[in-house]
């Protein structure tokens, strides 16, 4: 039997997002394969995450192209990326958490994410539409723990899924965006 990896990328990414301390057998047996199966596909947990990393990262690149995120305002553009992002939000919300136990260890593909998004909070900036005392990477992280808190929140049943990207984008928007107020 021919062991589709994407396949079993997706089955742990489903079941770490709702279960982060998942144990490798647990993933397997989701994945309906054996452990030493999955073994021969990533050595340990380590390279699982490194994986699911690089999945999150082309999703998460797939939800930016999809955004048009340099077409109309920067706020639109941000509703359309948080909308876009929506569906790969419970993998990202676990690896922002799962990354910071590789410390240290910056990966050219985050580096390749986080300028694309705060080069929309920049624009947004020099638009006139968002503050200028909070920087684009501020905005870039409080934009990430919301969709994070908000995925989250959704798994939890706490939280409407319908509401994720009108929770999201209103809750970031209505700290960032600039006061016309004296």
């Amino acid at each position: 039997m021919t062991v589709d990896r994407d396949q079993v990328l997706r089955t742990a990414a489903a079941l770490l997002t709702r279960k982060a301390t998942a144990t490798m057998d647990e993933v397997a047996r989701a994945a309906g394969i054996g452990r030493a199966t999955l073994h021969r596909h990533f050595a340990g947990r380590d390279a699982l995450v490194k994986a699911l990393e690089e999945l999150g990262i082309q999703e998460f690149e797939t939800a930016l192209d999809t955004a048009r995120l340099d077409e109309g305002g920067a706020a639109e553009a941000l509703r359309r990326l948080v909308a876009a992002v929506e569906p790969a939000a419970g993998l990202l919300a676990f690896l922002v958490t799962e990354n910071q136990l590789f410390e240290g260890e910056v990966d050219e593909g985050w580096n390749r994410l986080d300028a694309r998004v705060s080069a929309l909070f920049r624009r947004g900036q020099e638009g006139g539409e968002f503050r200028i005392d909070l920087s684009p990477a501020w905005l870039t992280e409080a934009l990430y723990a919301l969709i994070g808190a908000c995925a989250w929140s959704v798994q939890d049943g706490r939280v409407a899924a319908k509401d994720f990207t009108y929770m999201t984008t209103e809750l970031l928007l209505g700290g960032a965006r600039r006061s016309t107020a004296a």
